[in-house]
């Protein structure tokens, strides 16, 4: 019944905002909230695109990895410019100030999908895992259903579904 509904409602429920609680293995759960996610939609045959998102932590953390059943690999990728180059290279680990909201967007930093299995579809959502460690070494993970957009969610949408816990 939840799939059905969520199925039916997923690209509304998602587009705008997704604010979630972390998993954690420790009794001491930290909050990750993520807003304002989506991936770009692919053309047929194209093998790599873009996630995006913001993410705001509530102690000191650090993204350590990403990974999703849609593709053979998934990294945290920051594009900076170099000279008057601008390069994309996958990073270890991306730190998250306790507080404070980083984003990954388009031309900075962003979740590198590649080797897709499938096409990405407009409107279709695919299931995200970010992986996090805290400062004291204890590692978390968020699962993410993430929709897929041709452009990123507007500010009047993410008004309209602000999820707080």
């Amino acid at each position: 019944m939840f799939m059905t509904f969520f199925s039916r409602h997923a690209p509304s429920l998602f587009l705008s905002s997704l604010v979630l609680t972390v998993s954690q293995a420790s009794a001491q759960p930290a909050s990750v909230k993520v807003d304002g996610a989506w991936a770009r939609a692919t053309v047929q045959g194209q093998q790599g695109t873009g996630a995006f998102m913001n993410i705001t932590a509530g102690e000191g953390t650090r993204l350590v990895g990403v990974s999703t059943p849609v593709a053979g690999v998934a990294e945290v990728h920051e594009m900076k410019m170099e000279g008057d180059v601008m390069r994309m290279r996958a990073i270890p680990a991306l730190d998250l100030p306790a507080g404070k909201t980083v984003q990954l967007k388009p031309g900075s930093y962003h979740v590198m999908l590649m080797d897709l299995k499938r096409p990405l579809l407009k409107d279709s959502t695919l299931p995200v895992t970010l992986r996090f460690k805290n400062a004291a070494g204890v590692e978390s993970q968020l699962n993410l259903i993430v929709p897929v957009a041709t452009v990123a969610p507007g500010p009047k949408a993410a008004m309209e579904h602000d999820h707080k816990h």
